[in-house]
């Protein structure tokens, strides 16, 4: 595989199956031996230490989130023969989305949905939250054969439950929209005709969620879908931005809930200390510990930018329109930063990790997310003993941007 002629002991393949498995060894040795890489093999900069990561994602103005609006260079991995009008689909469905815009644009868009994903309406939605885990949970133990299927019984189908009632999504409809999320996790994928599957869960949510929008103009309410429908009707967001946005809304409401879960579990499964000690007062650790596991195996493992003029970082010259990766996975574990950073512990604080990004781009729905594991974790811990792994051979997706497990079955 290629290797950086300045640093010949990194490998740049950050799609090789043991960085997948393991990116932390990776990102830790990067940000020790060469903190701002230049990744020739996928030709961008790839940024891991916490003050350098935290730094550049307070400064839009050098380095632009409008990733696919002023990427020139084509998609990493190469796409295949006869995806381009496929890539083209993608790559305009994805512009609009608030994640991949900069001022003022950026501005305006998120100032539509900022208050609904505000702190002060973390009062409302978790007592919904807390029933959805309950209701969850009571069917797994109704089981009574002391095993779950993490992913299936609870990661998937809880935050799908949460975002469709921020929509107002009818229950029966909600596993449609699953089955469309599921093909849309393949743009990050190392896999054949991604962009063909991409592109048809882009249009096939686009077709779901357009009648609702309609429905939503004539008949709003106090939902996800009639904020942004009134937007469109304001005249603040066309039709395309309306649904660009509720399609990442979707998408990134239930991922990253789905990657908390997952990932949380198996730090606690891997540190039975914890875990007891989340069970000894699991109210008194709920926010410590939903902390943590964001720090120590986010769900959300880094993201892209492009360079917007000349700029230099330790010594190295970024070129305008050059790629820019920075790394939580890295930053998260800088121990100039924190106090033995490889060790998992939920009594730690503060704890200032880089998980839901910093600045004008700080994750909107953060709060949400806090909100879940600080309910989730600590029901868990009511519940059930320390967990245990029914198969040692974990996977996880093949993505550079999230961390995904595949599947996740323990018992107790």
């Amino acid at each position: 595989m290629p290797t950086n002629t300045d640093q010949p002991e990194i490998d740049d393949d950050i799609f090789a199956p043991e960085v997948i498995a393991d990116p932390y060894s990776y990102y830790n040795h990067l940000r020790e031996v060469d903190p701002v890489h230049r990744n020739e093999q996928y030709k961008l900069w790839i940024v891991t230490r916490y003050d350098d990561c935290s730094w550049l994602t307070l400064h839009p103005e050098l380095f632009s989130s409008a990733i696919d609006a002023k990427d020139p260079l084509p998609p990493y991995p190469p796409i295949e023969p006869g995806e381009e009008e496929d890539a083209a689909h993608v790559k305009k469905s994805l512009q609009g989305r608030i994640i991949q815009t900069d001022p003022p644009a950026h501005t305006d868009r998120r100032g539509v949905f900022k208050k609904y994903f505000s702190a002060a309406h973390m009062k409302d939605w978790r007592p919904m939250i807390t029933r959805a885990v309950n209701r969850l949970l009571d069917d797994v133990q109704s089981k009574g054969n002391g095993r779950m299927d993490v992913m299936r019984d609870f990661a998937v189908p809880l935050p799908l439950m949460v975002i469709c009632e921020l929509m107002e999504i009818p229950e029966e409809q909600r596993y449609e929209i699953r089955a469309i999320a599921d093909q849309m996790d393949a743009s990050p994928l190392k896999r054949a005709q991604r962009m063909h599957i991409l592109a048809n869960a882009l249009r096939a949510m686009d077709a779901y969620i357009e009648p609702l929008v309609e429905e939503r103009i004539d008949q709003p309410g106090n939902d996800l879908i009639s904020l942004a429908a009134g937007a469109e009707r304001d005249g603040i967001l066309t039709r395309d931005l309306v649904l660009q946005n509720l399609s990442f809304f979707v998408m990134a409401g239930h991922e990253t809930t789905i990657n908390l879960i997952c990932n949380g579990i198996l730090s606690f499964i891997r540190n039975p200390d914890q875990w007891d000690l989340m069970r000894s007062d699991p109210d008194k650790y709920a926010g410590t510990a939903t902390e943590e596991c964001l720090r120590y195996d986010p769900p959300a493992i880094g993201l892209e930018r492009i360079a917007a003029q000349e700029i230099n970082l330790r010594g190295k010259t970024i070129q305008p329109l050059d790629r820019v990766r920075w790394s939580a996975c890295g930053a998260n574990r800088d121990p100039e930063r924190f106090t033995n950073p490889e060790s998992f512990d939920i009594t730690r604080s503060p704890n200032t990790h880089l998980t839901f990004g910093h600045g004008i781009h700080l994750c909107l729905g953060a709060y949400l997310a806090r909100t879940e594991g600080q309910v989730i974790f600590p029901a868990l811990a009511a519940r059930f003993g320390r967990f245990k792994l029914e198969t040692d051979q974990l996977e996880y997706l093949p993505a550079i941007n999230v961390r995904s497990l595949r599947a996740l079955e323990v018992s107790w």
